[in-house]
């Protein structure tokens, strides 16, 4: 039966289990055999990871095809106006190319996240971003571009699966539950998680195949 795990990546980890240089890795806190991330958090980012062995999920939930959402929370430098905001809704040019449509909320309070020093600048809000692929440092990059540089970025969401109350540094099993709503958020049979679900008939279909040639 495949592992799926979730984890709290911290601050100052890297999203492997390896590293030639010696820092801090997922090896230092997560001991299960064969499992891999499912996309990456930099280094200097924290939050939400997905662990399996199911390669087809791995596969799945980083391809921009399956459009599955990823939510971050990221501190900035500065209150953004109303402008920015809408630049970052729409897409922002990064490396000669615009990022997909996002959703992005202005917090009116700081979300309920583990403490973490940043470095001084008032003020600092944090903002609800929504993105549905997965560019390379993308977030702190969207915010860059609107003259917002993030500070501090956390993931807490990816598809149906959230942070919740696991801390830095803990992992857990996903319950049931969890991992039958990832499957289908994935468009795979949580009864055969290999395979994908079966399409349903189109409507109005019935019957309209092609005509039999006479013999």
């Amino acid at each position: 039966m495949p592992r799926y795990l979730l984890f709290h990546k911290p601050y100052g980890v890297l999203t492997q289990f390896t590293d030639g240089e010696g820092r801090p890795t997922l090896a230092d806190y997560i001991d299960v055999p064969g499992v891999y991330a499912a996309g990456r958090l930099d280094m200097n980012s924290e939050g939400l990871l997905l662990l399996s062995d199911d390669g087809e999920v791995l596969h799945r939930v980083t391809h921009p095809r399956w459009k599955l959402p990823k939510v971050y929370l990221a501190q900035v430098e500065g209150l953004p106006d109303e402008a920015a905001l809408q630049k970052l809704r729409e897409g922002v040019i990064i490396k000669g190319k615009k990022t997909a449509p996002a959703q992005v909320e202005l917090l009116d309070h700081a979300p309920a996240v583990p403490p973490r020093e940043v470095r001084q600048y008032h003020p600092t809000p944090w903002l609800r971003i929504v993105l549905r692929e997965g560019k390379k440092r993308q977030v702190r990059r969207m915010t860059a571009a609107v003259g917002r540089p993030t500070l501090r970025l956390v993931r807490v969401a990816i598809g149906p699966l959230t942070l919740g109350k696991l801390q830095p540094g803990q992992w857990r099993d996903l319950t049931e539950s969890e991992r039958r709503n990832l499957l289908w958020a994935l468009g795979l049979n949580p009864e055969h998680p290999r395979h994908p679900r079966p399409r349903a008939p189109r409507p109005g279909r019935k019957g309209r195949g092609r005509p039999r040639r006479r013999p």
